[in-house]
């Protein structure tokens, strides 16, 4: 099969990443697959929402939006609209999962990290490049806190990365396209962790209903990007966890 970009069917697009985007916060990054590009960063507050409040215990959220040309055409600012759109809100859920999987909340202590994924460009694969950066950038605060004695340990517990996977023209690809993953018959989106384990799967049959064994393939596949990922991941951020 002939990928739009020319690579193989197992093969990533080229990352690239930056850390330290963003001057003022914490931690930060801009992270590229391909065409798709995210402003990562993280913010430090002092203090829990009030459902944590005197329980010791941190916590990890998201925000999550497009610019308005990211896209081929104009996208309407969700605060011109008055609301979050349904697709905004999941995404935003499944960042604030994923990066709270791999935290030691009760060692992070009473502290909100606040997280922002902001999409410059996009070409298929914005929640999982959201993740992926977005790790970087909660890393990158978190060493900052430690670095300032917040606390006696970094209170992460793995590495985490999310990677798209999908059935294209009957063939099992990786690290959809737009234009791919507008024609997929399966579409997956795979969240792990750098030692082997799943954080979440979403997989979506957009036709003829796919198998388990379609299903294991297309992780396994995911698993084999994602240790590129992960490398790149480690050799910024110089951490071993």
């Amino acid at each position: 099969m002939k990928r739009p970009d020319a690579r193989k069917t197992g093969d990533l697009r080229k990352i690239k990443i930056t850390p330290g985007f963003m001057k003022f916060a914490e931690g930060s990054c801009l992270f590229e697959a391909g065409n798709t590009k995210v402003v990562c960063t993280a913010s430090v507050e002092e203090g829990v929402p009030i459902f944590l409040r005197g329980k010791g215990t941190g916590w990890v959220t998201a925000e999550y939006g497009m610019l308005p040309r990211s896209c081929k055409t104009r996208v309407m600012r969700e605060a011109q609209r008055g609301k979050l759109g349904g697709r905004t809100q999941e995404i935003q859920r499944v960042i604030g999962r994923s990066l709270r999987a791999v935290v030691d909340l009760k060692a992070l202590g009473e502290r909100t990290i606040w997280m922002d994924a902001d999409v410059m460009q996009a070409d298929g694969g914005t929640r999982c490049a959201s993740i992926t950066g977005c790790f970087i950038a909660l890393a990158q605060a978190l060493k900052k806190l430690r670095s300032e004695n917040a606390f006696d340990r970094l209170p992460l517990l793995d590495y985490a990365a999310a990677i798209s996977a999908g059935i294209v023209n009957g063939k099992q690809v990786l690290d959809l396209t737009y234009e791919e993953d507008s024609r997929a018959s399966v579409d997956m989106n795979i969240i792990m962790t750098r030692k082997g384990k799943l954080i979440e799967v979403q997989g979506t049959a957009e036709g003829e209903p796919f198998s388990i064994s379609e299903m294991n393939n297309l992780i396994e596949l995911a698993k084999k990007g994602m240790k590129n990922i992960f490398n790149i991941q480690k050799k910024i951020l110089k951490l071993d966890i």
